[in-house]
């Protein structure tokens, strides 16, 4: 099995605030005229956190389902739609981007007895289908089809496990970017469903055993077990029996442990062991080991530091990759039979390349490294003796690997900016790469664009990298309509993918830029840690960097330079439009956070409290305070025109965000009722934070965004 790091989740502190209604003074909205957008009614609220009084007039649209916030809501999307909708040129990129997303996508094969399992997307399907294919040169055979279960391509695949033989595969699947996933179990040689459904199974860890009697899972409890709000935590993992009544699953881990813990489970290949990892936000993992031969608790194998620890186990060994004392990382071994910390033996040793995971494959270590924000993948023995590089096809990234401790087959899947998704076989023989399968790209030549990395200082002196993709005789003449992206967070990093809308921007001249910001994965845990809590202001310096470099370099000014990010990166859009709004001329905030005071009350977001801090917290409340993009916003100020994105059923970030900053701001800012440069708000209906989102959404999204920048940034 070859995985890496299970990256999550957090603590929660205790919150107490004085809240006091002051008043309404306004209608609830207008429908949208010539002059400008509906106006939000202002009803301050006004909070006392950690002896600052701070007003809120806009608390009422946190509630999704009040009349007022709708009647809003369907005011505020009627006048975006008014502006968006006669665009010029708007029904041309629509075509366009329906032609781009037919370039589908494939993931690298999952192997599980005779059967390699993996997904593809072809064309104008909404969703990727599982395929199996018996036999490494057998023929392809669909077996989970989601695209069949809703018209409008809204129920998602959300993840799948085969079981060690192949037998049975289990899979969860949601609707509308819910992203809670209910399990189902298919048998891959007949293709029939069994009986056995698992509700509340968001990306489930599943452990099968080897004879295929059940299998260990992760499991969120539903409304009623726990305390309102309590639902979205708590994972668990429980064992299901086949055939048995899920809902007298035995608890196996998690009871009483902190809410926000984020647990997984891997069995060993003999049945005998199974691992626990526990991830406590973004930067501590526990590990546990249960011998389930002798039928012991579990123990705990690592020393509870502030470190993160993933592991593999097979053959009485595991194989721990970790930061400990080695912000890029190195791993070790230990027999299974005494895993205490004095026993565990460096096999490979921090380098100058961050190692993301060691996978084990036909009796070697399969190391996958980034460096400079590209992927790197080394072979070697169980001793940790280098035995080669795996060649790669160019520089990239590789986003999925497959294989087995007890297979000769392996194989990775990549892609870059300009190579479309590729799956290639590995011969651990020569460290060669054979074509296993690729998606194909009609209609785009490669040989005409060129990617830069191109690195500049930050405020404070730092060196960042940045990708810059663009057709090739580029003219510097600082009039090049130019996009800028960035994440800078939960130690993810931005590294080479192949988008195929981007396209569309380049085809028209257009620079794509991507920034490897602190706060991400780039180069290890110190660049993670220099941008989180009290150095997440680092991230927006970074990013202001970037945007300054390139006006400097004569790519583009600042009237032809359009920032665009979500989730995390939307609240990097917030801060960068906010701390410098004359630095650009159009912003896509796609589901955003904003208002950092209040963001850990809604959804899952308790879960991020490591990554950002808490206004529970004294010290935390003035790192929030000094850059909360919704207390940020000045009277009078001309902003940048910007599309504020978001959907009615994300599950991660409230809409509530977009909302409120949209308000806020087209009741402050000097152009905030201005048609010529907009702020706008953008609500999808039917879909969630992004994942699982049907291609015929995708198309819709995106033409609104390359209409919107089209127009303000003067693309041709």
């Amino acid at each position: 099995m070859l995985g890496g790091l299970r990256l999550f989740l957090a603590l929660l502190f205790s919150f107490a605030v004085v809240v006091t209604v002051l008043a309404d003074n306004a209608a609830v909205s207008t429908q949208p005229s010539s002059s400008g957008p509906p106006v939000a009614a202002q009803k301050p609220v006004e909070d006392e956190i950690q002896g600052h009084k701070i007003t809120d007039p806009y608390r009422w649209l946190e509630d999704a389902g009040g009349a007022d916030t709708q009647k809003w809501v369907h005011d505020e999307v009627a006048y975006t739609r008014s502006i968006l909708d006669p665009l010029p040129g708007r029904d041309q990129l629509h075509k366009r981007l329906s032609e781009l997303l037919t370039i589908g996508t494939i993931s690298a094969p999952q192997l599980g007895g005779k059967y390699y399992f993996y997904t593809k997307r072809e064309g104008s399907q909404n969703q990727p289908v599982l395929f199996v294919r018996e036999g490494l040169n057998g023929k392809d055979r669909a077996l989970v089809d989601v695209n069949a279960l809703a018209a409008d391509g809204t129920v998602a695949l959300d993840w799948w496990t085969p079981s060690e033989d192949g037998k049975y595969v289990a899979y969860g699947t949601s609707p509308s970017g819910s992203e809670m996933s209910t399990l189902h179990i298919i048998d891959t040689a007949s293709g029939k469903m069994l009986p056995d459904e698992i509700e509340r199974t968001r990306a489930a860890s599943i452990a099968w055993k080897l004879d295929n009697s059940g299998f260990y899972y992760t499991r969120y409890p539903k409304k009623g077990e726990v305390a309102e709000g309590q639902e979205v935590y708590n994972r668990h993992i429980f064992y299901h029996a086949l055939g048995a009544n899920s809902a007298k699953d035995p608890l196996i881990f998690g009871e009483g442990r902190d809410p926000q813990d984020w647990l997984d489970a891997t069995l060993s290949n003999d049945d005998r062991w199974l691992l626990i990892a526990v991830s406590q936000g973004w930067t501590k993992t526990e590990l546990y080991l249960q011998d389930l031969k002798a039928g012991s608790a579990p123990l705990r194998i690592t020393e509870g530091k502030n470190f993160l620890y993933g592991g593999e186990i097979d053959n009485g060994k595991i194989f721990i990759t970790t930061n400990e004392d080695a912000p890029r990382y190195r791993a070790f071994v230990v027999n299974a039979s005494s895993p205490e910390r004095a026993n565990w033996k460096e096999i490979v040793p921090q380098g100058d390349a961050v190692l993301q995971n060691v996978g084990m494959v036909n009796g070697l270590l399969l190391a996958s490294y980034e460096k400079n924000a590209s992927s790197q993948l080394r072979l070697l023995d169980t001793d940790g003796k280098l035995l080669g590089d795996i060649r790669l096809p160019a520089i990239g990234t590789v986003f999925g690997l497959g294989g087995k401790w007890n297979r000769k087959e392996a194989f990775l899947a990549f892609h870059s900016f300009t190579i479309p998704d590729s799956v290639f076989q590995i011969n651990l023989a020569d460290r060669s790469t054979s074509l296993w399968a690729k998606v194909d790209a009609p209609g785009i030549d490669s040989e005409k664009y060129e990617v830069k990395q191109v690195w500049f200082n930050s405020k404070d002196g730092t060196r960042v990298p940045m990708f810059v993709f663009h057709k090739k005789g580029l003219d510097l003449n600082g009039k090049n309509p130019t996009m800028l992206t960035g994440y800078g967070g939960f130690n993810t990093s931005m590294t080479p993918a192949f988008v195929p809308a981007r396209y569309l921007w380049l085809e028209h001249g257009g620079v794509y830029a991507v920034a490897n910001l602190r706060g991400g994965a780039e180069f290890g845990e110190d660049w993670h840690r220099a941008g989180m809590l009290d150095k997440k202001q680092n991230v927006f310096d970074d990013f202001i960097a970037a945007a300054e470099f390139l006006i400097s370099q004569k790519y583009t000014d600042k009237d032809h330079l359009g920032i665009i990010g979500g989730s995390n990166g939307g609240l990097l859009m917030g801060a960068a439009l906010t701390q410098r709004p004359d630095l650009y001329r159009a912003v896509v905030c796609q589901v955003p956070l904003l208002d950092m005071l209040r963001y850990q009350n809604f959804q899952i977001a308790k879960l991020w409290v490591p990554e950002y801090g808490s206004s529970e917290d004294p010290k935390q409340f003035e790192w929030l305070y000094a850059y909360s993009p919704y207390h940020h916003v000045k009277q009078g100020t001309e902003y940048p025109a910007i599309l504020f994105m978001s959907a009615d059923t994300d599950t991660r970030v409230d809409p509530m965000h977009a909302k409120k900053m949209s308000a806020l701001m087209q009741a402050e800012a000097a152009n905030g009722r201005s048609r010529e440069h907009p702020i706008l708000l953008r609500i999808d209906t039917k879909a969630g934070h992004g994942a699982g989102k049907p291609i015929a959404k995708q198309v819709e999204d995106l033409t609104d965004i390359y209409s919107f920048l089209f127009w303000q940034l003067g693309a041709r």
